[in-house]
């Protein structure tokens, strides 16, 4: 029996269950009384890799309903779940506190290390995403904990990580939850406990109302080296997260972005036209036309809440520049933030009831979540938004906190949370093929639920308009990381004031805009065009399975480098920067994944120059690739396949 299935048996399935989750009521654990109220389990085929078994317990005494939707599946190592809570009687429940949608625990033999491994989540700095590997020692009393900032989900934290319970053994825990979550892992001399959840509930059910928690997911990984598990829950990620337009697998993108934060730039369907005519002039192909923030009445950009075309700046509407978009061969992707209400736009004046606080707009509310998923789908039909852009741009801990009552606390956070993925799935209901980014100053909010529904095309707020040499470093240590856990991200890069391939390569990403102000007069278009020609010979392979090859630094004096390889067709890629302060010209890299029998050959997209080397020298076993950059700061981009 496989980790997998143990695990499922003693907690899901078996005849003595320890249920994976628990929670507080009346006053007592649910530990304790749980098994004495009627169950009744459903077990149904979700698809050909995906059962599904829901167990529904009801209290005789109150008519609380517990509801347990656990999903196995058949070809990778994972189980899932979700808690609902439903007061199905006449009056209030009593007080639901504590919902751990995970309370479960991990067998550590004891003289084995625990290791977990996470990440910071972003925030606008060089190191988000910053990993951490720590043991966990057999400290009783002693938990390690983790929540985001202000309840954005990945705002400072990052709710992934990789308990590493043996030398090849461990398990993935995800919490997908878009707002203020909590996780905690102790250990004794049995092993790891695990918590999770909404980091604050208690509220009395009112009838008719429903709670839930978390998504909580588990990945179990055995025989295989902390690399190797990665690469089995990127493939997991892409197999069964990652959203699937009209059922068509999302390919890499190349996208522009006008958006009017160049100086001087108001944008307007005449700066659109602009933009778009010296691209299509200038013969880079573009996937994408982004349009970011101001499209609407605004003086500047954050004043949110009116969401109509601005008249004066686009009398034609959105549609004019969409048309010419999809006349060029570009899908349009179109910024919002509904979430966030400004002073004296259409939304405050005319429904203030529907905020939460002063300017938040309160999902959870029924006829407001109506009014904007109506509003927002006429603007997606009537102007040809092809890709929808969410952002958020504020926390909305105080605004769901504020005001509770004693009996209520996290109701609000619950409710907008279970709104807003709600407002989601009836968008792409609606728009089948049609593609959500999801945006949050960054990267701050992509926990699993909303990683299901949206893509990130811009993992970090993090980069310069001038171009800023300092910010290549950084944005290297996202890629390092973030491709361990999220495999389809985006970046985005403006013209660099050094190395241009440098910067650029930097940023790479499977969705990569480079962003130049095309009103500038000596911008050098062959260069241009040359890097985005080696971004399409590479951008595929990004979503293959990925190593890094050094150890991860933000300091200018190291060398970073990574390699993405696809078994299927034994092929793949590498990335090689030496810093500004690196005084090492060469590298040894040692390469993962090859057929040891074969032979390779490499191709430097900077001067098509091609080596064939062995796929035994090559790895850990033999001299390694040698690789030289003569200049610092420097980068080199080679593609590789396996020989004939």
């Amino acid at each position: 029996m496989s980790i997998k299935e143990q695990w499922i048996n003693d907690h899901l399935v078996g005849g003595n269950v320890t249920w994976p989750f628990a929670f507080g009521y009346a006053g007592r654990s649910s530990r304790e009384w749980l098994g004495e109220w009627p169950r009744q389990t459903v077990v149904a085929a979700l698809d050909a890799m995906r059962t599904q078994r829901t167990t529904t317990w009801i209290d005789p005494a109150t008519g609380l309903e517990v509801r347990c939707v656990a999903v196995n599946y058949a070809d990778y190592p994972v189980v899932e779940w979700t808690v609902y809570f439903k007061n199905t009687g006449e009056v209030d429940a009593p007080i639901l506190e504590a919902l751990h949608g995970l309370d479960a625990a991990f067998a550590v033999d004891s003289a084995d290390s625990c290791i977990l491994h996470c990440n910071r989540g972003d925030d606008y700095r060089a190191d988000s995403y910053q990993p951490s590997a720590d043991t966990l020692a057999v400290t009783p009393g002693h938990a390690v904990r983790f929540a985001p900032n202000g309840g954005r989900a990945s705002n400072g934290a990052f709710p992934y990580f990789n308990l590493q319970t043996a030398d090849d053994a461990g398990a993935f825990v995800a919490v997908g939850w878009p707002g203020q979550w909590s996780a905690s892992f102790s250990r004794d001399e049995a092993g790891v406990r695990v918590l999770a959840g909404q980091e604050l509930v208690r509220i009395a059910l009112k009838p008719g109302e429903t709670i839930r928690t978390p998504l909580m997911a588990l990945l179990f990984w055995q025989g295989m080296d902390v690399a190797g598990a990665h690469n089995l829950w990127r493939r997991w990620m892409l197999a069964h997260n990652l959203p699937k337009p009209a059922g068509k697998p999302l390919a890499p993108m190349l996208i522009m972005c006008s958006g009017g934060f160049f100086p001087g730039l108001k944008v307007s369907e005449a700066s659109e036209r602009q933009f778009i005519e010296a691209y299509v002039r200038e013969r880079v192909p573009l996937t994408h036309w982004w349009m970011d923030a101001g499209w609407y009445p605004c003086d500047e950009w954050p004043q949110t809440g009116t969401w109509v075309p601005d008249p004066a700046r686009f009398p034609n509407g959105i549609k004019a520049v969409s048309d010419v978009a999809h006349a060029n061969g570009m899908q349009l992707i179109l910024w919002f933030e509904p979430e966030r209400v400004t002073v004296g736009s259409w939304l405050e004046q005319n429904y203030p009831e529907w905020l939460l606080g002063d300017n938040l707009l309160d999902l959870g509310n029924p006829a407001a979540r109506s009014w904007l998923t109506d509003h927002v789908d006429r603007i997606i039909t009537e102007h040809g938004i092809d890709l929808y852009r969410q952002d958020f741009n504020m926390d909305p801990l105080d605004n769901w906190r504020t005001g509770e009552a004693a009996d209520r606390q996290g109701m609000h956070e619950n409710q907008h949370v279970q709104g807003y993925l709600a407002y989601w799935d009836e968008l792409r209901r609606r728009h089948p093929g049609m593609v959500i980014d999801s945006c949050a100053s960054g990267g701050r909010r992509n926990d699993l639920e909303t990683m299901r529904r949206a893509v990130p095309l811009l993992r970090s707020d993090y980069q310069s308009f001038s171009g800023d040499a300092g910010f290549a470093v950084g944005n290297q240590g996202h890629t390092y990381e973030l491709s361990r856990w999220i495999p389809f991200y985006g970046q985005g890069v403006y013209e660099a004031a050094s190395d241009q391939a440098y910067y650029v390569r930097s940023h790479m990403s499977p969705s990569f805009g480079i962003c130049w102000d095309v009103r500038k007069l000596n911008l050098d278009w062959e260069l241009y065009r040359r890097l985005v020609a080696q971004f399409q010979k590479v951008a595929d392979l990004m979503l293959a399975d990925y190593y890094p090859l050094t150890p991860y630094s933000l300091t200018e004096d190291a060398c970073m480098a990574w390699q993405f390889h696809r078994p299927e067709t034994d092929e793949g890629m590498v990335q090689v920067f030496r810093r500004s302060q690196c005084t090492t010209a060469q590298q040894v890299l040692h390469l993962c994944g090859l057929d040891l029998a074969a032979s390779y050959r490499f191709t430097d997209l900077d001067n098509n120059l091609e080596r064939t080397l062995t796929g035994s020298d090559l790895s850990r076993q033999g001299p390694g690739l040698l690789v030289e950059i003569t200049h610092q700061p420097g980068s080199l981009l080679l593609r590789y396949c396996k020989a004939a």
